[in-house]
């Protein structure tokens, strides 16, 4: 569901820390007259150490290994982009499913297990493999993904969202898609509504079981730690079922998916059908929407020639259509286009309202087809063509998700109506089994490249594993960060329930299997210092959006701040004060 992550580039800046690293220098030894030759003898051995390797284990005995920094590289780069694929597959996967069976156990419990299997499975990696003195190195490579994952979507993706779903704030509340105080700190911002607050307070609830593995090093009761671990765990556990049966009984979340699904296949429908009645291309030479012929598209479809489109001409037009993959309530649809066109409340759109709606469509789909296709490697920068566009918005319309622009949250409860629904649950489950074969086979060689990169570099594996690895078990950022540009409550709404419910999952099934392989594996706890960290974000941000609905443009850059304050802290406490 978004373009594929080019995980180099969020590697370079931390091998830029390794080529500076004091660990790689060593001393200039100042003697009469060879003073240069060692100069160059120490410049030969600090490039050494970045490119020549010594003898190395190979994971499952045939895949490629590596000691140094740039071999170490390449293997995070390569191992991370299949993972991300993982990731992808499972949320695709579980997307598809989820439109055919609709809310329920599946979607309670199944679905958001599934959607947690990359991280687990490094979680699990770092812990299992080896001897238990290698699984107390690696775990902290866990770690640093289970506290990176919950700050990087309440930090950066958080405060992102915020910056490009702003709107105008008039009141207490925001105005849908009205953005004409630019970058005004307090006049604009976002608003949700309250079912987003309760997921903020549900996320809040999570970190109790942080709290509660941390009594005995906050009391300083050395024999308890292990006690605190196990109830912890228990702990954990229970809270993920409880949230699972919460899901089922309350599909709220669930609803709103199928809702935003069924709105995205919808818009693909009308758009091809529309197309082919068109009396010229709907794009212009210079890639914007063709206004001329939209204007005749609406003349053909206003059949009193009242200058008005209504309800009932509008119901016409979609009988007229022959959709191909959705058996379509014709009169939800006509309901949801009113509603996202008529912006005036008459229930009848004018020619303005029509050529400024469809024109927002066309644009969309535009962003989505080109997406699309760089996620096909087609670099092609070209003036799009109409059918091309189209067929690709259609395409990437199957898979990906979108929002649902109404007010009304019990619409669309039902999930879509799929021909062949046979084929796409097996199509479905063939992703999800294949996703979860390639996160369990890559991620143990994944945590082996970090924890050989950070002995390569002398970086502590878990600011790598802090920085690059939330990334790559997350293929939903640029799809989340484009809801958000819809500037509507609705959408806002969805998309930071969103990132609670995630960040939810992460705080107690992530932690429920570190947990587990801490005391199973009878590893020591010495996590303090991050801990307080996940404490900290998820409190401020919890806090906040539990008892307010609009946030002022100004809150990202308080989300912004935590993430460096975040690392800054972890290495104060762990490598300053020594507290773990």
């Amino acid at each position: 569901m978004a373009n594929k992550l080019p995980i180099l580039i969020l590697i370079l800046p931390i091998f830029v820390l390794a080529a500076a690293s004091p660990a790689q220098c060593r001393p200039v030894s100042v003697s009469d007259g060879i003073q240069d030759v060692r100069q160059q003898q120490d410049a030969f051995i600090q490039l050494n150490s970045l490119t020549s390797s010594d003898s190395c284990e190979q994971t499952y005995g045939f895949l490629p290994c590596t000691t140094n920094v740039l071999g170490n590289v390449f293997l995070i780069a390569v191992y991370g982009y299949v993972m991300f694929l993982s990731a992808k597959l499972l949320s695709d996967g579980s997307e598809i499913l989820l439109q055919i069976i609709g809310p329920g156990i599946i979607g309670g419990f199944l679905l958001p297990v599934l959607s947690s299997v990359p991280d687990a499975t490094i979680i699990l990696a770092s812990g299992l493999s080896g001897s238990k003195e290698t699984a107390q190195s690696q775990v902290s490579v866990g770690m640093g993904l289970l506290a990176g994952s919950t700050v990087m979507l309440l930090t950066i993706l958080w405060g992102s969202c915020l910056i490009v779903g702003k709107c105008d704030i008039q009141g207490s509340t925001t105005v849908d898609l009205k953005d004409t105080k630019t970058f005004s700190l307090t006049g604009s911002g976002v608003s949700t509504d309250i079912w987003t607050s309760y997921a903020a307070r549900i996320m809040l609830i999570s970190v109790i079981p942080f709290i509660i593995v941390q009594i005995p090093e906050v009391f300083q009761i050395s024999s308890g730690s292990r006690l605190a671990v196990l109830i912890s765990l228990i702990v954990s556990v229970s809270f993920v079922l409880s949230y699972s049966f919460y899901q089922v009984f309350q599909p709220w979340i669930q609803k709103r998916r199928i809702a935003r699904t069924r709105h995205k296949h919808l818009m693909s429908e009308i758009l091809q059908q529309m197309k082919m009645r068109t009396l010229g291309r709907l794009f212009t030479d210079n890639g914007e929407p063709n206004t001329a012929v939209i204007q005749k598209l609406f003349k053909t479809i206003d059949e009193n020639s009242d200058g008005y489109v209504s309800a009932t001409e509008l119901r016409a037009l979609i009988i007229g259509f022959q959709f191909e993959d959705i058996d379509t309530n014709i009169d939800a649809a006509v309901e949801r286009i009113v509603k996202d066109f008529d912006t005036s409340r008459d229930s009848c759109i004018d020619i303005q309202e029509f050529v400024t709606g469809m024109s927002r469509w066309l644009n969309k789909a535009k962003r989505a087809a080109a997406m699309h296709r760089r996620e096909t490697r087609d670099g092609s920068s070209s003036t799009p063509r109409t059918p091309r566009l189209l067929n690709d918005f259609n395409q990437e319309a199957t898979t990906e998700q979108d929002l649902l622009g109404d007010d009304d949250h019990n619409d669309d409860e039902a999930a879509l109506n799929v021909q062949n629904p046979k084929w796409k649950i097996s199509k479905a489950v063939l992703m999800l089994l294949i996703g979860t074969i390639i996160a369990a086979v890559c991620s143990d060689p994944l945590v082996d490249a970090v924890d050989n990169f950070s002995t390569a570099s002398s970086i502590p594996s878990f600011f790598v594993s802090f920085i690059i690895l939330p990334f790559v078990t997350s293929s939903e950022i640029v799809s989340t960060l484009s809801f958000a540009s819809r500037k509507k409550l609705r959408t806002a709404s969805l998309t930071y329930s969103e990132i609670y419910g995630s960040v939810t999952m992460s705080n107690i099934l992530s932690l429920a299997v570190f947990l587990g392989l801490v005391y199973f594996r009878q590893l020591t706890w010495n996590f303090s210092a991050e801990v307080l960290v996940i404490l900290v974000v998820c409190i401020v941000t919890g806090l906040i959006a539990s008892f307010r609905t609009t946030f002022p443009l100004w809150h990202c850059l308080l989300a912004f701040a935590l993430y460096p304050f975040s690392l800054l802290l972890v290495y104060v406490l762990d490598y300053v004060f020594g507290w773990s």
